[in-house]
C-alpha cells in the first residue's frame, strides 16, 4: 500500500520509524524488536539507510519481513550521499524486487572522513537530485522527503530553506516527514509559512520520545532542535533517574502527539529507536484517541 493513500486519509493515525542493524551479528535482535513494534499495527513502519549505504540489505529485508508477516506498510529509507548512479540505480532495483511501494529520498550525513573532501564530481548533491533519479527511473514508487520545522542547519535562513523544500516537492515528492522537534508551536508556524509558499503535499510532524538525559545532546546535535524551558526542567528533574526520565519523556511525547490531534494534524510518526516498549506505551497512552 502506497503511503500517500494513507495520508490523505483523515483518520487519526501513527506510525513508527526503526533502523536496521548494523551488523549480521545483530540482526536477529533488530528482526525481533521491529517485529514486536509492527505487531502494534502502526499505519505504516519506517526503516533507515546506514551512512553511506552499508547497512541497505538489512534496511530491505527489516521492510519486507513487516509488509509480509504484519501487513504493515514499510517505507524503505534512500540516501545518496557520496553514490554514484550505477549504485542508486541497483538500489532502485533492489527496493522494487523486494516489492517496496514506499522510498524516502534522502541526502543522507556525509561520512566524517569527507566532510572536507572535494565534493565537485559527486553525482548527488542534495536530496532533490535523488527525487528526480527515482522519478526518471520509471519505478512506480511513492516517494517521501523531509523537512525542518525550524530550519536545515546547512540552510543561511527559513526561507531559502523553504524554496528548496518547495523545489523537492516540484521535482516529485509526495509527502513530508519532519525532523524532530518539542515545541509544537513551532510546527504550526512552519506550516503556516510553507502552504503559503504553496507546497501542499501532507506533512507528518516526526515525534522523537527522549527517554534518557543522553538523547538530549544528540537531538541538538542532529537538528539544532529548540528545547522550550518546560522540556529542560523535565530533564533536569528527572534525567538521573532512568526509570522516571524514561516515563517523562514518553508522557511528554504523548502531550506532543494530543495536542497535534487536537489542532488538525491527523498522522504523526514517531522515532521509536528500536524501542518496542516505548512504542507501546506510547500507542497505549492513546489507545482511545485512536480507537486501538
Amino acid at each position: 500500500m502506497k503511503i500517500i493513500d494513507l495520508l490523505n486519509d483523515e483518520t487519526l493515525s501513527l506510525s513508527f520509524e526503526v533502523f536496521p542493524p548494523k551488523t549480521e551479528s545483530a540482526f536477529d535482535s533488530v528482526k525481533e524488536a521491529t517485529e514486536e513494534i509492527a505487531k502494534l499495527r502502526p499505519s505504516f513502519m519506517s526503516v533507515t539507510y546506514g551512512a553511506g549505504g552499508g547497512t541497505s540489505q538489512y534496511t530491505l529485508n527489516i521492510c519486507k519481513n513487516i509488509k509480509e508477516l504484519y501487513n504493515v506498510p514499510s517505507l524503505a529509507h534512500l540516501t545518496c550521499v557520496s553514490s554514484n548512479r550505477e549504485t542508486v540505480h541497483e538500489k532502485i532495483k533492489a527496493i522494487q524486487a523486494a516489492g517496496i511501494e514506499n522510498v524516502m529520498a534522502l541526502r543522507g550525513d556525509i561520512p566524517a572522513h569527507l566532510l572536507d573532501a572535494d565534493r565537485s564530481d559527486w553525482a548527488y548533491h542534495h536530496a532533490i537530485e535523488l527525487v528526480r533519479e527515482l522519478k526518471e527511473s520509471g519505478a512506480d514508487f511513492c516517494i517521501g522527503g523531509a523537512c525542518y520545522p525550524e530550519i536545515h542547519p546547512e540552510s543561511p535562513d527559513q526561507k531559502s530553506d523553504i524554496q528548496h523544500l518547495k523545489e523537492k516537492v516540484d521535482a516529485g515528492c509526495e509527502f513530508l516527514t519532519t525532523q524532530m522537534f518539542f515545541d509544537n508551536n513551532l510546527l504550526y508556524n512552519f506550516l503556516y509559512k510553507i502552504r503559503q509558499a504553496g507546497i501542499l503535499v501532507p506533512i507528518v510532524p516526526g515525534i522523537m520520545p527522549i527517554t534518557n538525559a543522553n538523547q538530549v545532546e544528540r537531538a541538538i546535535t542532529l537538528s539544532g532542535s529548540f528545547m522550550p524551558q518546560r522540556f529542560k526542567s523535565l530533564v533536569d528533574k528527572f534525567g538521573n533517574d532512568p526509570d522516571a526520565m524514561k516515563q517523562a519523556g514518553i508522557a511528554y511525547a504523548t502531550d506532543q502527539i494530543i495536542d497535534l490531534y487536537a489542532n488538525g494534524i491527523s498522522h504523526v510518526h514517531v522515532y521509536s529507536m528500536n524501542k518496542p516498549d516505548v512504542a507501546r506505551q506510547i500507542q497505549a497512552n492513546l489507545s482511545d484517541i485512536l480507537g486501538k
